[in-house]
C-alpha cells in the first residue's frame, strides 16, 4: 500500500566565528581535546555570558537569505537538562523569541521547483562532544559553547529526494554566505529528520526521528530506508512507535537508539544573565544590503556573463572553490566556455587523482588561461596541450614550457606549404589513392607533414593545404 509521507528537518549549523557564543574561547576544529575552553563554557561559579556580536551578524545573514521575519529584539532563554556533555546543566538558546521565523527556501527536484517553509531560525550554543570507548566515555569540551543556529523546517517535504534537495540547498546557501563552512563530516552541520507515514495527507502518523546524518547522500538513503521500514510495519498491521533512530550504512537501514516516552519538560525560562538587546536598525540594514551572491544568482550570472549552459553553470557553482577559481581564470582570457571545459574536466580530474581540491590548488589562474588561449590561437595542438597541462599543474608558465620544448606550432602557410609539397612529391602513390577515392590517404599525408615538422605544423591548416594541393595535381 502507498502511504502519504511527511518530513520535517532540523539542522544545527555551527557559525563561522573565531570565538564562542558567550565566551572568548577560540573555536577550532581538530585541536587537542579540552584546550579550547574557558570558565564560561565549563560553567564555573560566578561566570557571566557575553553575546558574540559576529554570531548575531551571521544569524541575521542566514535569516535574510531565507526570507525570514527578523526579530530585532534579541532575547535568550535557558533550556534546563542534565547530561554529561552539558557542563552548565543548561543550554542558552532562543525558545520563545527566535531571531528569525516564517521564511522559506526554494528547492528543485526532477525539474520542478518548490518552496519549503522555514518555521524558525534560532541561536544557541553547542554541547561538548562525547567519545564512547571500551574503557569508558570521554568528553572533549572544545566544542562546548560554539555558536549555532538551528534551522527548523515546516513538514513540507514528502520524499527522500526532497529532503536531500532541501539540505543541499541550505548547505550551499550557508556556504556562499560565509555563515558556516558546513562540513558535515566534521559536524559543523548536523541534520535530524522527522518522518511520519499516514493513509492520507489530512492526518499525521506517528513520527520517528533520525539523528545526526552527516552527508547529503545519507540523508536521502536514511529517509528512504525509514519510509520503507515504516511502510512494511503498517502493511503488516503493526503500529509505528515514537522513537529516535540512526542510520546504519553497513545495514542500509535505520536502527533504534531510544524510545520516546512523552515530551521532556526542559523548564524553559528567560536567561537572567543576558538582558534583551535591541539591534541597531542601521547595523541590520548594512548587513542585509551587503549579502554575498547566492548560488542561484551566481548560476544566472554565469549563464549571462560567460555564455555557459545551465548544466555547466550548475557544475561550477556546486563547488564554491571551483567557481571562484573559474572566475579568477576568466579574468585573464575571453575563452570562458573553453576554460569551463578545462576546469570541470582535466583540472578536476587531476586534483581528484592527487586527493586534493580547488580549496588547495596552487596553480596560478593566469597559467590556465594562457594554456587555453595557446590552444585556441593554434600555437599548440590539443594533443600538445595535454602535455603542457601536466607541466602547468606543477605551476609552470605554459608559454615557457612551449618555448623550452620547441612546441609552438607553425601556422605560416608558406612554411607549411613547403613541407606539403615535399611530402606529396615523395608519395606519388598517396596522390593516386586520393584520386581513386581513398580519403585515408589524406590522413597519411598529414601524418608525414607532422613528422617532418616535428609536430609543429598546424594540423588543421596542414589538412586544408594538402587537400588544396591534391586537387591541383
Amino acid at each position: 500500500m502507498d502511504y502519504y509521507v511527511t518530513i520535517g528537518i532540523e539542522i544545527h549549523c555551527e557559525l563561522k566565528t573565531n570565538t564562542k557564543m558567550f565566551s572568548g574561547a577560540p573555536v577550532r576544529f581538530g585541536k587537542v581535546a579540552n584546550t579550547c575552553t574557558s570558565v564560561v563554557d565549563l560553567g564555573h561559579p560566578g561566570i557571566l555570558p557575553c553575546v558574540n556580536k559576529e554570531a548575531v551578524r551571521l544569524a541575521i545573514k542566514a535569516c535574510t537569505a531565507m526570507h525570514c521575519e527578523l526579530d530585532t529584539l534579541l532575547k535568550f532563554d535557558r533550556k534546563n537538562y542534565y547530561y554529561s556533555d552539558l557542563p552548565k546543566g543548561f543550554q542558552i538558546t532562543q525558545q520563545f523569541h527566535p531571531i528569525g521565523k516564517n521564511g522559506y527556501v526554494e528547492i528543485e527536484v526532477d525539474g520542478e521547483r518548490k518552496n519549503i517553509r522555514i518555521e524558525r531560525i534560532h541561536m544557541e550554543e553547542d554541547t561538548a562532544k562525547q567519545f564512547h570507548k571500551d574503557t569508558g566515555t570521554y568528553i572533549d569540551f572544545n566544542r562546548a559553547g560554539t555558536p549555532l543556529i538551528e534551522i527548523v523546517s515546516c513538514p513540507d517535504m514528502h520524499s527522500a529526494k526532497e529532503a536531500a534537495a532541501y539540505v543541499e540547498t541550505l548547505r550551499k546557501n550557508l556556504l556562499y554566505l560565509n555563515v558556516s563552512d558546513v562540513k558535515m563530516e566534521e559536524g559543523s552541520m548536523r541534520c535530524d529528520v522527522n518522518i511520519s507515514l499516514s493513509k492520507d495527507k489530512d492526518t499525521l502518523g506517528t513520527k520517528t526521528e533520525i539523528k545526526n546524518l552527516n552527508s547529503i547522500a545519507n540523508v536521502q538513503k536514511a529517509v528512504q530506508a525509514e519510509i520503507e521500514r515504516q511502510s512494511a510495519l503498517l502493511d503488516e498491521g503493526k503500529s509505528v512507535e515514537q522513537e529516535t533512530r540512526r542510520y546504519d550504512e553497513s545495514l542500509k537501514t535505520t536502527v533504534l537508539m531510544r524510545k520516546k516516552e512523552g515530551n521532556v519538560d526542559y523548564k524553559y525560562f528567560p536567561e537572567p544573565n543576558i538582558f534583551p538587546i535591541q539591534l541597531d536598525p542601521n547595523w541590520v540594514k548594512e548587513i542585509q544590503d551587503s549579502l554575498e551572491e547566492l548560488p542561484e544568482q551566481k548560476i544566472e550570472r554565469f549563464m549571462k556573463e560567460y555564455g555557459l549552459s545551465e548544466y555547466d553553470a550548475n557544475v561550477l557553482v556546486n563547488d564554491r572553490a571551483m567557481a571562484d577559481y573559474y572566475e579568477e581564470v576568466c579574468k585573464h582570457t575571453k575563452n570562458a566556455k573553453k576554460v569551463c571545459n578545462w576546469i570541470t574536466g582535466d583540472v578536476s580530474a587531476y586534483l581528484n587523482k592527487k586527493n586534493t581540491n580547488f580549496d588547495s590548488i596552487e596553480v596560478k589562474p593566469e597559467y590556465i588561461a594562457s594554456l587555453v588561449d595557446s590552444i585556441e590561437a593554434g600555437d599548440i595542438s590539443g594533443k600538445q596541450g595535454k602535455f603542457v597541462f601536466e607541466e602547468v599543474m606543477l605551476n609552470k608558465d605554459p608559454k615557457k614550457v612551449i618555448e623550452e620544448k620547441g612546441m609552438k606550432q607553425v601556422s605560416d602557410d608558406g612554411a607549411i606549404l613547403a613541407l606539403v609539397t615535399s611530402v606529396l612529391d615523395a608519395n606519388p602513390q598517396s596522390i593516386e589513392d586520393y584520386k581513386n577515392g581513398k580519403d585515408r590517404a589524406v590522413g597519411f599525408l598529414v601524418g608525414q607533414v607532422m613528422k617532418a615538422s616535428k609536430g609543429q605544423a598546424n594540423p588543421k591548416r596542414t589538412n586544408e593545404l594538402i587537400k588544396e594541393e591534391l586537387n591541383k595535381r
